[in-house]
């Protein structure tokens, strides 16, 4: 003799496993019904971009698109069968005129037809934006993580060094000898701010600069990154002259030089330790 027991547990199993079947078989339908709506949505907004559609092809699209959203909501809400109802799209003889698809080469001949693909050069080129802001901020983060300063300074001395086209590898390295990353750092001689600047060597730049301007880190390094690239340049590229000029001003150096010694202090090989670049961004 069968056991009742026995028996129940089984029917109660098998019921379950319908059920789990059943279950799966809906979810396997809404999976599938989105895919087909996200598909269609594209394409209409592709054939929308591509050129204006005639009127036939709006009423089939709406059609179209009434139709996936029954079947779609019937299958979300679950009810009535558990098979997704087919979707059938009335054909269109405009859709064979004016095709939703067209390969890279068509577009491009189309372009020079007179119609620009404006859309493909602008993606290109927020691609382009996007990458440049991604690598900028990788930079900043760097270097605030290398020098321990805060990400908001590391971003004045990055973007104020690529401002004034001095590469941000050495902008970072000056500022840290001159002020150690002090903006209000004031030394016995009374050079100013982040790069040390004095008052007289900030005015040739900016007659009207204050000295409490100076001590204003965008001012600073503006002003300051401004002069060392004039110096570079003046000195025909000659890096560590420059540094030692910047360092010890124009007269001291030429001085040095007039009476046949070296005017080289020091300062300039703790800056370009390790360094490979030319101190400049052309």
């Amino acid at each position: 003799m069968h056991d009742p027991v026995h028996k129940e547990v089984n029917t109660d199993a098998m019921q379950r496993h319908r059920r789990m079947l059943r279950r799966r078989a809906q979810r396997q339908a809404k999976r599938q019904m989105t895919r087909v709506a996200i598909a269609i949505t594209v394409v209409a907004a592709a054939y929308g971009m591509l050129g204006s559609p005639s009127p036939a092809t709006d009423d089939a699209t709406t059609h179209s698109a009434t139709a996936l959203a029954d079947s779609a909501g019937h299958g979300l809400l679950g009810f009535g069968a558990t098979r997704p109802r087919s979707l059938k799209l009335d054909p269109t003889p405009s859709f064979a005129d004016q095709p939703l698809w067209r390969r890279a080469g068509d577009v491009l001949r189309r372009g020079k037809a007179g119609t620009q693909p404006t859309l493909a050069l602008a993606s290109g080129q927020r691609e382009q934006e996007h990458h440049e802001t991604l690598s900028r901020w990788h930079a900043i983060y760097s270097y605030s993580t290398r020098y321990r300063i805060k990400t908001e300074l590391a971003r004045k001395i990055y973007d104020a060094a690529t401002v004034a086209g001095i590469e941000p590898e050495l902008a970072f390295r000056v500022v840290r000898v001159e002020s150690v990353f002090n903006p209000k750092a004031v030394s016995p001689v009374g050079a100013l701010g982040l790069t040390q600047l004095m008052l007289g060597t900030a005015r040739a730049f900016e007659p009207n600069v204050t000295r409490q301007e100076l001590l204003d880190p965008d001012v600073n390094l503006r002003i300051g990154f401004r002069y060392l690239r004039g110096l570079i340049r003046e000195y025909k590229g000659d890096l560590k002259l420059a540094l030692l000029v910047y360092n010890r001003g124009p007269v001291a150096v030429q001085r040095s030089l007039a009476m046949g010694m070296s005017p080289a202090n020091g300062y300039e090989s703790i800056i370009t330790r390790g360094y490979r670049g030319r101190g400049t961004l052309d």
